[in-house]
């Protein structure tokens, strides 16, 4: 082979294995952040939760959220309860 095809096979593998040695680092630092991602997810739906249980706890501090919540309680769950337990098939508990 002449000497110029040696030079050109010589450049074209470096570039290949620098092109190679950079590819595998950045999928290693894209699964880092992957996982980095996972762990704010969380936390946020954590956050979420207690928001929402906030809110609850004010709404039962109010006048009108006080009845509205005792009427859900009272009469709209154990409705909702009895209707779940027709659809599975299971017996109405007698009260």
């Amino acid at each position: 082979m002449e000497i110029a095809l040696w030079i050109l096979v010589v450049i074209l593998s470096i570039t290949l294995l620098v092109f190679l040695i950079i590819g595998i680092v950045l999928i290693a630092k894209l699964l880092g952040i992957a996982e980095e991602a996972k762990k704010v997810v969380v936390r946020s739906q954590d956050i979420a939760d207690n928001a929402n249980g906030i809110v609850s706890n004010v709404k039962g501090m109010t006048s009108i959220g006080g009845v509205v919540q005792t009427f859900v309680d009272n009469y709209v769950e154990p409705k909702l309860k009895k209707k779940e337990g027709v659809k599975n098939g299971e017996k109405q508990c007698e009260e």
